[in-house]
């Protein structure tokens, strides 16, 4: 394989041919979950990327000048080489997998890992690293014959064997991928749920061996469990205030007075319990918990890197490149020393903006989504959509 292309310059055509042939090879010989390393001098063959993301990376950064054979892409290293050839230094965790489940799942494995915080042992195995929930003197209730296993760990092992459960025989795909994977095309795709048990119904009917769920409910059961979800918060329909915390039990507002609950003649609310038929609030904010959300930011190992770029990565030449080289950043640093002082703090951007989901079919109805942009990213990450942090939804404004 010509791989001269890799001494030309970035700007010349043979080198972006090159990288064209390179992704085609990498991607047929080593590709997990459309990802794969990348060798650009800045990655090292260390952070996983999509396609578009490496190429973006060999273009702009270029690739290592060392990386002549590509046996982390595929290519089989010559029995004449020497050991001292093609060395390219990587960390343990990445030249070689830790543990058999990394290296059987890939990134479902990863996510896994990440999301319930499992650590590999001496002996290349997993373990549930979930605080005090697990014991290791629990108490067994007498006349238990077996120990009942606590609520985080029986979460973490269904997704474990949902995960080591082929969709069908000879599949490469877990049916957790499938279920995760279908998820996504939902969302991609604004489908309904109607829609997308129409889509799992047809599924079923032409493969009725692969372990597909029976609907879209069952499917939320598979993978609910990896956390991230949301708070449902009934709010005053004229926007005064929260049934939330010493309130949640509240039935009217206690500004303007208007009931909680929505009437059964019309859409207004009333304070008439025997006009309100099984309770429907008059409005919901749905509420998706940051913490947890920033906590599986750094808790992830291609994540928590980049949480202290603007410290560790930045380069500070005077040119504003990101808003850490801006004087409003240098002037909260000054004002809050003991925030500044942890690279790993956080600093959010808050933005909403009001539209109408339906389209043409109502005039009137307006969604307000709130989200948080963390700029301690690099830029290129920060301002992608992966990257935002959707933390409320405001309806019917």
């Amino acid at each position: 394989m010509d791989k001269s292309w890799m001494h030309k310059s970035r700007l010349s055509n043979e080198y972006a041919k090159g990288v064209e042939s390179f992704l085609d090879f990498a991607f047929d010989k080593s590709s997990e979950d459309n990802m794969i390393v990348c060798p650009c001098v800045k990655c090292a063959n260390v952070h996983w990327h999509t396609r578009e993301v490496v190429e973006e990376h060999l273009m702009c950064d270029g690739i290592l000048q060392g990386y002549t054979c590509w046996f982390f892409h595929g290519e089989l290293v010559p029995s004449s080489t020497s050991n001292s050839d093609n060395i390219i230094t990587m960390p343990p965790s990445t030249t070689q997998p830790t543990s058999t489940f990394h290296s059987s799942h890939g990134a479902m494995g990863e996510l896994l890992r990440d999301a319930f915080n499992i650590r590999h042992d001496v002996h290349g195995g997993i373990e549930p690293n979930i605080g005090d929930v697990v014991n290791d003197e629990a108490e067994v209730q007498d006349g238990a014959g077996e120990e009942e296993p606590p609520t985080e760990a029986a979460k973490f092992y269904k997704l474990l064997e949902d995960m080591n459960e082929k969709l069908y025989d000879g599949s490469k795909h877990s049916r957790l991928y499938f279920c995760i994977r279908l998820f996504h095309l939902k969302c991609m795709c604004g489908m309904t749920g109607k829609a997308l048990d129409y889509l799992i119904e047809f599924l079923k009917e032409f493969f009725p061996a692969a372990a597909i769920p029976t609907n879209s409910r069952e499917s939320k059961k598979v993978i609910k469990d990896l956390g991230l979800g949301y708070e449902k918060i009934h709010a005053c329909p004229n926007d005064c205030m929260l049934y939330w915390s010493d309130k949640e039990n509240q039935q009217a507002c206690l500004v303007c007075g208007t009931s909680r609950w929505l009437s059964t003649d019309s859409n207004h609310s009333s304070n008439d319990d025997d006009e309100m038929v099984h309770k429907r609030p008059a409005k919901v904010l749905r509420y998706f918990p940051i913490i947890p959300r920033l906590q599986r930011i750094f808790m992830s190992s291609r994540t928590s890197g980049d949480m202290t770029w603007h410290v560790d990565g930045r380069t500070e030449d005077g040119c504003l490149r990101h808003p850490a080289d801006a004087e409003a950043w240098k002037t909260f640093d000054m004002r809050y020393p003991d925030f500044a002082s942890d690279p790993r703090n956080i600093r959010l951007g808050l933005s909403s903006d009001g539209f109408n989901p339906f389209k043409l079919l109502s005039t009137s109805y307006s969604t307000w989504p709130v989200v948080l942009i963390p700029y301690n990213l690099p830029p290129w990450k920060g301002m992608k959509q992966s990257s935002f942090l959707l933390s409320m939804i405001i309806p019917r404004s």
